[in-house]
């Protein structure tokens, strides 16, 4: 009898490490930009940088300096081009404009950077509300980069952003710290997004 009950007890045990402990999968976008209507359009217009993971510290290391980023995509002239400008607060107070070239992979949302042929970026899904995750993938380093169209979204997303992405073997984290200010100055909105029509 005593050992029924040990079992049985053991095995609710087993139960609630696994809930606790359970790692989701998480859905990539695969198929979205297949007719050229369901995407890149509703991934358009303005996105704050919230949050990085990756195995090592050092994969996460570039945005070190970075108080908070402002990024802005459109479409490009060219068929499938999207141009990505962003505008980088950094923990000293300067703005550092920077713009990329995201090239359209036929048939999936993958992303490739004029002139990193050794860079790729793969589009995921977020339950957060306003959210995306990219995964960043170039020669000795990945890192997964949380996206919201709100500078503040619910701290649960961030949770759960660090959560998914510790069940994915990156250990490093590093949140935007914000300390800047809420909004960037009309200098900054100048030097990385006011061509935009999007800079508000």
């Amino acid at each position: 009898m005593f050992h029924r009950i040990w079992a049985a007890l053991l095995y609710l045990y087993g139960i609630l490490l696994d809930s606790m402990y359970y790692c989701p999968e998480h859905s990539q976008l695969t198929t979205l930009g297949v007719d050229g209507k369901e995407f890149p359009e509703p991934h358009l217009g303005r996105w704050y940088f919230i949050a990085g993971a990756a195995p090592t510290r050092e994969e996460l290391a570039t945005f070190d300096p970075v108080d908070n980023i402002v990024f802005n995509m459109t479409t490009d002239s060219a068929p499938r081009h999207l141009q990505l400008r962003a505008t980088i607060r950094t923990k000293n107070g300067l703005c550092v404009p920077r713009k990329w070239i995201y090239y359209l992979t036929d048939g999936s949302t993958d992303l490739r950077t004029e002139g990193r042929p050794d860079m790729k970026t793969k589009l995921f899904s977020s339950s957060c509300p306003g959210g995306i995750m990219l995964k960043e993938m170039g020669q000795g380093y990945q890192r997964f980069l949380f996206y919201n169209r709100s500078p503040h979204p619910p701290e649960k997303c961030v949770e759960e952003f660090q959560f998914l992405t510790s069940c994915l073997d990156s250990k490093a984290f590093l949140l935007t710290p914000k300390n800047q200010g809420e909004g960037l100055n009309s200098y900054c909105r100048r030097l990385g997004l006011s061509k935009s029509g999007d800079a508000g």
